[in-house]
């Protein structure tokens, strides 16, 4: 039993050496503008051949409808109840509503808030009960400075659910 547990730990401890080598080339490699570019285009042509209908706000933000909603679309000065969750093309999730609340909702003022050009915009193609995928270049995010774990020019796609629009009074 002591030598399963020794093979155990060593496979626990290369697997972390391994993690962490990844992470540090994953950190020194920051994508360049068209590399970007390039991983978006990719990625885009991806789910057009998997059959996905891809719409484009006028700013820029690729939108795919999951489940359409009802009522009016969102303006600024409405309050929005929210889910979502935030991935990098490549599939990892970097930020979830559900981090910040048991329910899993935030509510927020359209417009209101400090954030990036493309919620903001992704966010006014929503109505009520609607489920929708966006695709926000980074261009339209943190661009070339990248943003905590969000390195630079990193296209970010966010799954969201409008639980409720209130319109401003």
């Amino acid at each position: 039993m002591n030598r399963v547990l020794k093979h155990i730990v060593f496979g626990l401890i290369v697997a972390a050496g391994f993690s962490s080598c990844m992470f540090d080339s994953y950190e020194a490699t920051t994508p360049t503008y068209q590399e970007e570019q390039a991983t978006l285009k990719a990625y885009l042509d991806t789910l057009t051949a998997n059959g996905r209908d891809i719409d484009t706000t006028a700013l820029g933000v690729y939108y795919i409808t999951l489940e359409e909603g009802e009522g009016q679309l969102a303006k600024t000065g409405d309050t929005l109840t929210v889910g979502y969750a935030g991935y990098f093309v490549n599939g990892t999730l970097f930020e979830s509503s559900e981090w910040y609340s048991e329910e899993g909702k935030t509510d927020f003022i359209l417009g209101e808030l400090d954030m990036i050009d493309g919620w903001d915009d992704a966010m006014r193609t929503l109505r009520k009960n609607a489920k929708v995928q966006f695709i926000i270049p980074s261009d339209l995010a943190y661009g070339s400075a990248g943003s905590g774990s969000i390195p630079p020019y990193t296209t970010l796609v966010f799954v969201v659910k409008l639980w409720e629009l209130k319109p401003k009074n």
